[in-house]
């Protein structure tokens, strides 16, 4: 009995020190999950502030995040924002896991909501599923569901790449889009979904209808040459800003990614270039490319206004490591007839 008492004890003993060996490698493993860069490899960004700290949120494994306090050094994370990927995701999209692309993010009523695209290279077999959170800092999120789906053969448009938009009456709106037909634009309900009875309605392609590219789609044959996607809607003055992503990314120091911008005074268009072209027909005026010194492209882009100063972001393709994607953040001013120009 004796005997047994004492092989008992240090079982348990043994047990506790695995329990504590365990615990001690957990800790050390959760303190190596972030690190903190001056130069984030990054695609697809978006940006978002709460407090005195700047959210990124981009293309990754359940959605790649970092954060900040001055927007130079970024601490990023290597937990994702979904720890779980909602069991619709995979029955809507064939073929997707968790990589989770192109997210978007804005606070409106009270919470913060967030987009992302569920898709396989190249098809427009897709969904833009939607979380909501009450704070950015807690990284808790609510499963919303879908927004909207596309279907091979069915449409002729893609259902990635989203951005929301709030128009001056306080409505949401939600743009997206990749090749096909280009552009998509629907408006919101309350509960940040397509509203009832809503069609989507086409507002930007990369070429006009009746030109037809002889240069095929290098990457991939699905998705011809509609060469245009990544939209975002930024408000400045008395325009709504329509930037898009024009020609190819995901390709390294191959890439020919650049931005595009058109407005127009009403959310759902026409927007015109500087030339006064709607961008429907293929309009456009180019407002970033790749120098071919620091970047070989440049796109995926957004608008903010932080600390009354409006910045725009994007990754670029690094000319300089390989065709990394890096994250590019740079000062927006404003012509005298209104149209942005980047600063140095």
């Amino acid at each position: 009995m004796t005997q047994t008492f004492m092989k008992t004890i240090l079982f348990t003993l043994a047990l506790v020190a695995i329990c504590q060996t365990a615990t001690a490698q957990g800790a050390r493993n959760f303190r190596q999950g972030s690190f903190t860069t001056e130069t984030p490899t990054v695609h697809d960004p978006v940006m978002a502030k709460e407090g005195n700290t700047y959210y990124i949120y981009a293309t990754g494994m359940g959605i790649q995040q970092m954060t900040s306090q001055d927007r130079k050094t970024w601490t990023v994370s290597r937990n994702p924002v979904m720890t779980v990927i909602p069991g619709w995701t995979t029955d809507s999209v064939p073929g997707f896991s968790n990589h989770v692309w192109a997210p978007d993010v804005i606070q409106w009523h009270g919470r913060w909501w967030l987009a992302y695209s569920c898709s396989t290279f190249g098809k427009n077999g897709s969904a833009i599923g939607l979380l909501s959170s009450r704070s950015l800092g807690s990284n808790m999120w609510k499963d919303e569901g879908c927004i909207v789906t596309s279907r091979e053969k069915r449409d002729n448009w893609n259902a990635i790449d989203p951005n929301f938009v709030i128009d001056d009456n306080d409505t949401p709106w939600l743009v997206w889009g990749s090749f096909w037909d280009g552009i998509q634009l629907a408006r919101l309900d309350s509960t940040m979904h397509i509203a009832r009875g809503e069609k989507p309605r086409t507002i930007a392609r990369r070429y006009d209808p009746n030109y037809k590219p002889t240069e095929p789609n290098p990457t991939s044959r699905f998705a011809g040459t509609n060469a245009i996607e990544a939209p975002f809607i930024f408000k400045h003055g008395g325009y709504y800003y329509l930037f898009v992503s024009w020609d190819y990314c995901c390709r390294g120091a191959q890439s020919n990614y650049r931005v595009a911008v058109g407005r127009s005074k009403n959310v759902e268009g026409p927007y015109l270039d500087r030339a006064g072209k709607d961008m429907k027909n293929g309009g456009g005026t180019l407002f970033i490319e790749g120098d071919k010194k620091e970047w070989e492209a440049a796109g995926h882009c957004a608008a903010y206004t932080f600390d009354n100063q409006d910045i725009f972001i994007c990754h670029g393709y690094s000319a300089t490591r390989d065709g990394a994607a890096l994250l590019i953040q740079r000062p927006i001013s404003w012509t005298s007839d209104g149209w942005p120009e980047l600063k140095p």
